[in-house]
């Protein structure tokens, strides 16, 4: 495994991070478990979560199999880079009751405490603002932040789904309030097919020191070679791979893009992530296995290195938006 400094800060992370949405919903615990000992046997320390994961009536009940999965010892817990989220609505199902979602003062602490019982640890390492809040002011954020970190409760704290300009204003309130270190990381949508936070996101992100975690590194599956799949196996795409691929510009491009790979023989899952990794600004991007095959997978994308030949190609078929300001302005 390769690592390196997560944004502006001392902590040293794995350049692919376990995303474990599907624990729970699509793994049950035994397996789920069984990935996370080999995730860490390879070498991958940074482990991302969420509070609302589980969905519906089982939310939480991810943080829970990771918590139960510490429980069992051997420094598992020491070893791992811990990320959790706050914003969704933890309440029962039904009519919300309020101060149960979003970045209040008092919702952040009730939420950080429920997160640490559940993964069964006295802090988290990074914990996350799942989305954007409108009706908190950052003032009221960082001085929630403030009293959990010198509670010790909390090491570190990135955003997900944040524009630029919400990055920027976190971090400069953060730096005139003094004693924090702002934002360190941002969660974004980003992959080959989906190049939009180049223009502002990541930009942002390396101007004030955050390392950049994008999700859906392969968009959904559509660059995971789902029309191989469909070819070789008769495996139909299902959900937005099958309604993407209703269009057809979006299939001949993705056709083009497995056409290029197979030219090289390359996997296009394995190649998607590696992709991302040549990024700049970019730490790792989070990859979700269902089985421990899928991690096998993400786990050689980091030692694959593309050719300038199958890069350029790549900007061929998904070309960026190009640099900001002049991808808009002219």
């Amino acid at each position: 495994m390769k690592y390196t400094q997560l944004g502006r800060t001392g902590l040293k992370v794995s350049r692919i991070v376990l995303g474990t949405m599907n624990f729970g919903p699509q793994t049950d615990e035994g397996d789920s478990h069984a990935i996370m000992d080999a995730a860490l046997d390879a070498g991958i320390n940074y482990f991302d979560t969420a509070n609302v994961y589980g969905w519906g009536e089982n939310k939480g009940r991810t943080e829970s199999i990771i918590g139960n999965w510490f429980a069992k010892g051997g420094d598992r817990r020491e070893r791992t880079v811990l990320a959790t989220k706050v914003y969704g609505n933890m309440g029962a199902e039904g009519e919300p009751w309020p101060n149960q979602d979003k970045l209040s003062a008092l919702n952040i602490r009730r939420a950080v405490d429920a997160s640490l019982k559940r993964l069964r640890t006295d802090h988290i390492d990074i914990y996350q603002f799942h989305h954007v809040d409108r009706s908190t002011p950052f003032e009221e954020i960082w001085q929630a932040i403030d009293v959990l970190v010198r509670q010790g409760k909390i090491l570190y704290v990135g955003s997900s789904n944040f524009p630029g300009y919400k990055i920027a204003q976190a971090n400069e309130i953060a730096a005139r309030r003094g004693g924090t270190i702002g934002l360190v990381s941002e969660q974004c949508l980003y992959n080959l097919a989906e190049r939009r936070a180049e223009m502002e996101v990541i930009p942002a992100a390396q101007e004030y020191g955050l390392g950049v975690i994008p999700w859906s590194p392969l968009n959904g599956g559509l660059l995971g070679g789902v029309i191989r799949k469909q070819v070789e196996g008769g495996r139909r795409a299902s959900g937005r791979s099958a309604d993407a691929l209703a269009d057809p510009a979006v299939r001949d491009r993705i056709q083009a893009y497995e056409d290029l790979l197979d030219k090289h023989g390359l996997e296009p899952g394995e190649a998607a992530l590696a992709w991302l990794l040549t990024r700049p600004g970019v730490t790792g991007p989070i990859v979700g296995p269902r089985t421990a095959e899928q991690l096998e997978s993400a786990l050689r994308a980091v030692e694959l290195e593309l050719s300038q030949e199958v890069l350029d190609g790549l900007d061929e078929i998904f070309p960026g938006p190009g640099p900001s300001p002049e991808a808009f302005a002219w």
